[in-house]
């Protein structure tokens, strides 16, 4: 028994964009999801980790992922956060499906860690909820081993399994052991700037990557990507090299740059997505320099190809 999903291109994960006042823009968040469709996502992740999931609320995150899927109108799947408490994750999923949400990733639940039962019995219950499919991720209080995937793939609204850890092994055994159910489910590698990490994860099973870069420059995301299915080893570790490598170095100076680059490089390109929500933070001008300088390689490196 296959997924009743299916993606076909690379996995886009919006922004979440804030006005003067503070809140959502959700017209800046239509102009931001639409802008992107014309670059071939093969899905679309609204309110998750890019999108700041971690600082909205149940209801702000009921309007990002309607208008998501307004904007999106069933071009590709559209999969939709939930995660936290149990009554909060509950909540987000029923509107994800009252919304038109294809599917649902389900981030971890909140500060507290319990047995490998409870973490497995939280992720059934949120899974009933609803009709959607769901992704479970793998990091922080939502740890899952071998045993535990392997009972969850047997449960057919379990859809896929996204990895957080970087553990190489753990994760190959957990794609094993989930291939015991006889089901194919979907594996994201979902490691921060994944593109960096994509030819280790494809290398066990794990075929399928976020990309918050295609948020920020989707024609050299696009561009990795097609490399990356075409076994064109030479473009895509140049492509490495020259952009995401930098990106990945200037990330790394600030604990939260996985998300404020993002928008901040959104900003330098003038669309008004806000600052990014406490505890994280702004980069500073002398940052945002740096990250112009990498966006603009970005752009030659997309044109160098194309004239190619």
């Amino acid at each position: 028994m296959t997924s009743p999903l299916a993606f076909d291109g690379v996995l886009f994960f919006p922004v979440t964009p804030f006005g003067a006042g503070g809140a959502p823009d959700l017209d800046v968040l239509g102009e931001h999801v639409g802008s992107r469709l014309e670059h071939g996502p093969g899905g679309v992740f609204p309110a998750c980790g890019t999108g700041e999931f971690h600082a909205l609320s149940t209801g702000e995150v009921d309007q990002v992922v309607r208008t998501a899927v307004e904007v999106v109108g069933g071009r590709v799947p559209v999969i939709a956060g939930a995660g936290g408490a149990l009554g909060q994750a509950i909540e987000q999923t029923r509107n994800a499906a009252d919304a038109g949400a294809d599917g649902i990733l389900l981030l971890p639940p909140y500060l507290v860690g319990g047995t490998t039962d409870g973490l497995v019995a939280w992720v059934e219950q949120v899974a009933a909820a609803s009709p959607l499919p769901v992704i479970v991720y793998h990091r922080a209080t939502a740890r899952f081993t071998p045993g535990a995937m392997r009972r969850l793939a047997a449960n057919p609204k379990i859809a896929g399994f996204k990895d957080g850890t970087g553990d190489i092994g753990l994760t190959q055994e957990i794609v094993l052991a989930a291939g015991e159910s006889g089901r194919e489910l979907h594996f994201f590698n979902g490691l921060l700037t994944a593109e960096l990490s994509q030819g280790a994860f494809r290398g066990i099973g794990v075929p399928l990557y976020s990309s918050a870069a295609f948020a920020m420059i989707p024609e050299l995301a696009a561009a990795h990507y097609r490399a990356y299915t075409a076994g064109d080893e030479a473009t895509r570790l140049h492509l490495l090299r020259e952009f995401y490598v930098p990106l990945v170095n200037l990330r790394d100076e600030t604990p939260g740059f996985g998300v404020s680059l993002i928008k901040a490089g959104l900003r330098l390109q003038g669309m008004a997505v806000g600052s990014v929500r406490p505890p994280l933070v702004d980069p500073t001008p002398e940052q945002e320099a740096r990250l112009a300088g990498i966006l603009d390689r970005g752009r030659e490196l997309v044109a160098e190809l194309s004239a190619a």
